[in-house]
């Protein structure tokens, strides 16, 4: 009989399920509201517990904080099946240590390089495809719709870029945002934004929409080659894009 193991979406609440499941050799951890069940599986509903989950991330960090932010970034992921992942991935941790990311010829360990890697490709991405507008205040604004829950891990790289310059970083999808006041950040939930950009940066995006389309060359668009190197899903909040979606 497999137990399944239910979990918010939520790093606290996984950690919970791993200490409760961790010597059930048939255990499954997911929170997706998609799985798919078979007939004699055992439901288990996990609740929070933060004793639980400190036992467990101490352990985890012990033995290699390394493997705690793949764990981290595997949970921030969008694939269905990310906690089951994590909790495989964790478990070998567990047993070989540091070694464990070397060994290539186990499952879990290939899976959690090929989501790592496609978080950490997001990541880089927004770095480049973010659009700041200025607010009337003065502040910088870019929203956004990712993937992979990436938004506090965007911060380090527009702190660097804008030290003195307030901004903030909205993910459209999750409804939350990072305020940065030039100083230090918070997040916080935001179910409605009112946004109302400065006068000089209607003036600017006049002028940026004028210039993109006074330099294109209708005859050698390549719509095709623009979403290899562009994913439509971020067009929404370039300029330049907004009217394409072909």
């Amino acid at each position: 009989m497999r137990r399944i193991y239910f979990v918010l979406d939520e790093p606290i609440c996984f950690f919970t399920a791993v200490f409760d499941a961790y010597k059930d050799t048939d255990a499954l951890i997911t929170s997706s509201k998609r799985f798919q069940t078979a007939i004699g599986d055992e439901f288990i509903q996990v609740h929070a517990d933060e004793e639980k989950a400190r036992r467990v991330l101490k352990k985890l960090k012990d033995i290699d904080f390394r493997a705690f932010r793949e764990i981290d970034s595997i949970l921030r992921s969008n694939s269905e099946d990310k906690e089951q992942v994590a909790f495989e991935y964790l478990k070998l941790v567990i047993r070989y240590g540091k070694s464990a990311r070397e060994k290539l010829s186990l499952a879990p360990v290939r899976k959690m390089q090929d989501i790592t890697s496609r978080v950490s490709f997001e990541i880089h991405r927004l770095h480049g495809f973010l659009r700041f507008q200025e607010l009337e205040d003065g502040t910088l604004y870019a929203p956004f719709d990712s993937d992979n829950d990436v938004l506090d891990l965007l911060m380090p790289h527009f702190i660097r870029r804008y030290k003195n310059c307030p901004f903030v970083l909205h993910d459209v999808k999750r409804k939350t945002a990072t305020i940065y006041n030039g100083a230090d950040w918070i997040l916080v939930p935001v179910e409605n934004a009112e946004i109302r950009i400065s006068k000089r940066e209607e003036y600017t995006q006049s002028l940026w929409k004028k210039y993109y389309t006074t330099v294109a060359i209708p005859m050698r668009k390549n719509t095709r080659q623009m979403k290899r190197y562009m994913p439509v899903r971020y067009w929404k909040f370039m300029l330049e894009k907004d009217d394409e979606t072909d």
